[in-house]
């Protein structure tokens, strides 16, 4: 048992067995006097944290399940929590409006109750999106955390929900949380749904022969603001070290590229670059997009001193690497 006085954090990461939840393991074990404590539902593959087992403690629970999350965190009493629990898919979010309101919000909501019934006092990181202000006007851009929210896909949605929840459970019972808003973020265990990770799959399957050197893609003109993952989780735990209760934080590379220069990159890093044609899907395109989602994160930085640390090409390369392991039967990381 660890005892009250060797000063140990205890850290609850819900979501734990995404990819940002599982890189967020791998950063706290680099942090002294931590315990972490990691939860996800029973159904999620936990691929993603299989090199890290008997690393943390881990437990199988649903969030949308109010009676599972106050036990938890009656049971765990957490310093922090790292709320990172989501449908996180956007186009998803279309496909099942419902789920993704239920399992955004709720599960959420339940985490509040359940801290202000059992007066608990952590700080929690939630961990918001981008997409929240959908529709950005030129003139807009860089968003700054003021920009009006106008969200365009039901995932938005739950996210601004998410975010304001927050926001009036601060106020209305002055509970440490920080919202972040994360603008776009990959990396090694991105899954396969995501614009850059799709890539790095299907170059990765053209390479070992698995199928023909062709490249589909959506909208390639969109220009979207990227961090690596690694980036992000590091800002999350600044967010709670450094960051102000009740406060509202972009978190983003200030720097925005087209999708097709993301492809391009990848591509860089294949023998087979100028073998491989690209064709458009119709089925990848949204039904309502944003030309451009520039961020502005220089109030996060001036309050924790987060920089940016990978570079865009090197978060690429491990990328395509974790996908060529993946592919060719190796265990990736």
């Amino acid at each position: 048992m660890i005892k009250e006085a060797d000063n140990i954090v205890k850290c609850l990461i819900t979501g734990v067995n995404g990819f940002v939840g599982s890189h967020m393991v791998e950063f706290l074990m680099q942090q002294k006097n931590v315990e972490i404590f990691g939860v996800d539902r029973w159904n999620t593959t936990k691929e993603n944290i299989q090199h890290l087992a008997g690393k943390f403690t881990y437990q199988e629970f649903d969030m949308t399940d109010w009676i599972s999350v106050y036990d938890l965190l009656d049971q765990v009493r957490p310093d922090k929590i790292f709320h990172l629990a989501a449908q996180s898919f956007v186009p998803n979010s279309w496909k099942a409006p419902r789920e993704t309101l239920d399992t955004n919000i709720i599960g959420e909501l339940n985490i509040f109750e359940s801290v202000r019934r059992l007066k608990l006092d952590p700080w929690i990181q939630l961990a918001c999106s981008s997409e929240e202000y959908g529709m950005v006007y030129p003139n807009e851009v860089p968003i700054k955390e003021t920009n009006p929210l106008r969200p365009l896909s039901p995932y938005g949605v739950s996210k601004v929900t998410q975010d304001l929840l927050g926001y009036q459970y601060h106020q209305s019972y002055k509970m440490k949380i920080i919202r972040t808003r994360a603008f776009n973020h990959t990396g090694p265990r991105r899954g396969e749904n995501f614009v850059t990770s799709n890539f790095a799959k299907q170059i990765a399957e053209i390479e070992l022969g698995k199928r023909e050197p062709v490249i589909y893609v959506g909208n390639m003109n969109t220009k979207r603001d990227f961090s690596d993952v690694r980036d992000i989780v590091r800002a999350y735990w600044l967010a709670t070290e450094k960051g102000l209760p009740g406060e509202v934080y972009n978190i983003c590379s200030n720097e925005t590229m087209s999708i097709k220069y993301m492809l391009d990159v990848l591509l860089s890093f294949s023998q087979l670059k100028d073998k491989i044609q690209i064709k458009e899907d119709p089925a990848r395109l949204r039904p309502s997009d944003v030309a451009e989602l520039l961020g502005d994160s220089s109030k996060f930085r001036q309050q924790t001193g987060w920089q940016p640390e990978i570079p865009f090409r090197k978060t690429m390369e491990d990328l395509l690497n974790y996908w060529r392991a993946k592919i060719n039967g190796r265990r990736p990381q």
